[in-house]
């Protein structure tokens, strides 16, 4: 049995029903994630960590196989402009190791929290655990409620 993350048990406060999934921690795509855990690419978000000119860096999570429109993104939530974070600045920000950064682990934190709106059309997905190599599925209901995330449309 894995080790309870910060994420688990973040959900596990809140009884929210979630189901784990693990994986080589070499592997650093989100693609290749879903592929080894035998989910579809638009079912596994992947969070992303994005600096705004003044103000909190925002977590944004995305299907694995979309890329974040950063212009559109930047329009949507009403600022000039938007940049990813690099990995060591995202790690810095949030904590967590690139491949491991779970809006779940950073809760109370102050991020804003934006998902994708195509997470709509599934009952459940899958997302980081809060550590490399895991993964963990919920209704996108609970995860909506416990993050606080704002749905977008700002994907390729």
């Amino acid at each position: 049995m894995t080790a309870k993350t910060i994420a688990m048990r973040a959900l596990d406060a809140k009884n929210i029903p979630y189901e784990v999934f693990t994986y080589d921690t070499t592997v650093r795509d989100a693609t290749l994630v879903a592929d080894e855990i035998g989910v579809p690419h638009q079912q596994v978000f992947k969070t992303l960590v994005v600096v705004r000119e003044t103000g909190k860096p925002l977590l944004v999570m995305l299907p694995a196989d979309r890329q974040l429109n950063l212009k559109r993104f930047a329009r949507q939530i009403g600022e000039k402009k938007v940049k990813m974070a690099g990995h060591n600045q995202a790690e810095e920000l949030t904590g967590l190791q690139v491949g491991g950064i779970s809006t779940l682990a950073l809760l109370n934190r102050g991020f804003g929290v934006y998902l994708d709106e195509s997470a709509e059309s599934f009952d459940q997905i899958v997302i980081s655990g809060g550590k490399k190599g895991l993964q963990v599925k919920l209704a996108v209901r609970d995860l909506i409620v416990i993050t606080q995330a704002r749905l977008i449309n700002a994907s390729d």
